[in-house]
């Protein structure tokens, strides 16, 4: 006994303590024998036992009155603690040992105790993180690969009660579904190996299947061989990118469709990576063409607003709106156009989308009315000034003024104000007082709908009033 790991207490079968190894003594805090009293009665008034889980016994539940009761218990754990405290000093895995001599009543009792102290913490420890750890968990025994805990996250994960999953082979369930390599996931589960991160289609409590991510680790703190399982539930994620593919699918298709012209440029290189039909129907450029270029390589860029300067625009603001230029079709034929653009991000890098609206038609009606206009206007004598109004209007029709009631004299003064002079000039020309012309100014802006004379002047101007006419 002296010389055994495990401490052993040994009593006769009327409960008298007989002797006790030097283990036993220590894993009760003694050197001397007498500590545990004299009796099963004297040691229960000694030390108080509790159950594994806290709960504390009654002295006919102390393993040293089950072994006199004859009740036997292969390996029980309790925690001891010297009377009147209230925490553990050491954790005890018991069992019982009955020793008869000559094959009548038992001669002996021994109460074999091995010190689990130092395992029950480090288990005591990894449950309580077990429990509180948000991360879905599940811990396997390698002797059979059943389930011996789930934690809550799985639980709330999968929908199953902690009584559907236990002592449930993992492989039976068919928990893990959709492996890239599932004969090799198997044997290192098996064989208690790491098992590095992977995705899986997770069984959950209603047969549809989650995709999670997964990895395994061996473990030594439940008091047999086991592995950890942890979980990543993917679904959210995978959901997000379901959605985003689809909503890229219409965001494509929506721009195949657009009626107005559209390129996409990437806005590091400037390099064209998507145009739509409207593109090409109005360049000439298929999409093998204009994919991989520049506008410029592709010699795209003719005239008014040069692209550099709509550059400048579009990182100084992050967006162009509604910029004057001219296009060259691949035929070479000339295209005026409305040109816009906004930065985008496409796939996570950052790209300028381009709209351009064919204006040729519109400005060679423009043109060809206003020279029209101009033609009937070099003789305008017989026209009466309200008709020179509308003419003026026609020639300039992107100004949309009112027509007016000037006087003659407002007239007067509206052609000195085209001319750029002021109310003190205006009145030295016409021999005013400065009042009498700031009233006629009044009457002008009120008139012509404006209220600054830089509206006046444009006013004036656009119906051929001033000696700097447009």
């Amino acid at each position: 006994m002296a010389q055994l790991m495990d401490g052993v207490i040994l009593l006769d079968p009327t409960g008298t303590i007989l002797g006790a190894n030097p283990a036993a003594l220590r894993m009760h805090g003694l050197d001397d024998p007498a500590g545990l009293g004299s009796t099963a009665e004297d040691y229960a008034g000694r030390f108080s036992l509790r159950a594994a889980d806290g709960r504390p016994l009654r002295h006919r539940d102390y393993p040293l009155f089950r072994l006199l009761a004859g009740e036997p218990f292969p390996d029980e754990i309790v925690q001891v603690a010297p009377a009147g405290e209230d925490q553990a000093r050491w954790v005890h895995q018991v069992r019982d040992v009955i020793m008869d001599e000559d094959g009548g009543e038992a001669d002996y009792l021994a109460l074999v105790i091995s010190d689990i102290s130092a395992r029950f913490d480090a288990e005591t420890r990894f449950n309580a993180m077990f429990q509180a750890n948000p991360a879905p968990a599940l811990v396997l025994g390698l002797a059979d690969l059943r389930i011996a805990r789930a934690n809550p996250g799985f639980l709330a994960l999968t929908g199953f009660t902690e009584k559907q999953l236990h002592d449930r082979s993992l492989f039976a369930l068919d928990l893990l579904g959709g492996l890239a390599d599932p004969a090799d996931v198997r044997r290192r589960i098996a064989a208690g190996e790491i098992v590095p991160q992977a995705e899986a289609d997770l069984l959950v409590a209603d047969g549809s299947r989650r995709l999670v991510l997964f990895a395994g680790q061996p473990i030594d703190v439940t008091g047999e061989d086991a592995l950890l399982l942890t979980f990543a539930d993917l679904e959210p994620r995978h959901r997000a990118e379901q959605a985003l593919a689809a909503s890229e699918r219409h965001l494509v298709a929506v721009f195949e469709m657009a009626p107005v012209a559209m390129a996409i440029t990437r806005d590091a290189d400037r390099r064209i990576f998507r145009v739509n039909a409207a593109f090409r129907d109005l360049t000439g450029h298929d999409a093998a063409a204009a994919t991989a270029h520049t506008f410029d390589q592709l010699g795209l860029w003719d005239g008014g607003t040069p692209r550099a300067a709509l550059d400048a625009a579009i990182v100084d603001r992050g967006r162009l709106r509604a910029g004057e230029t001219r296009l060259r079709r691949r035929d070479g034929g000339p295209i005026d156009c409305l040109v816009a653009a906004e930065t985008i991000d496409v796939d996570g890098a950052a790209c300028i989308l381009w709209a351009f609206e064919d204006v040729t038609e519109r400005r060679r009606t423009e043109t060809e009315l206003a020279g029209a206009i101009d033609e009937v206007m070099k003789d305008a004598s017989w026209l009466s000034r309200s008709i020179l109004d509308k003419l003026a209007t026609l020639r300039r029709p992107q100004t949309q003024a009112p027509p007016s009631d000037l006087t003659p004299r407002e007239r007067e003064i509206l052609d000195l104000i085209c001319d750029d002079l002021d109310d003190a000039a205006i009145a030295a020309r016409l021999g005013l007082s400065r009042n009498t012309v700031r009233n006629h100014v009044a009457n002008i802006y009120a008139k012509t709908g404006v209220n600054r004379r830089s509206g006046a002047v444009v006013w004036g101007r656009e119906r051929g009033m001033g000696s700097r006419r447009a």
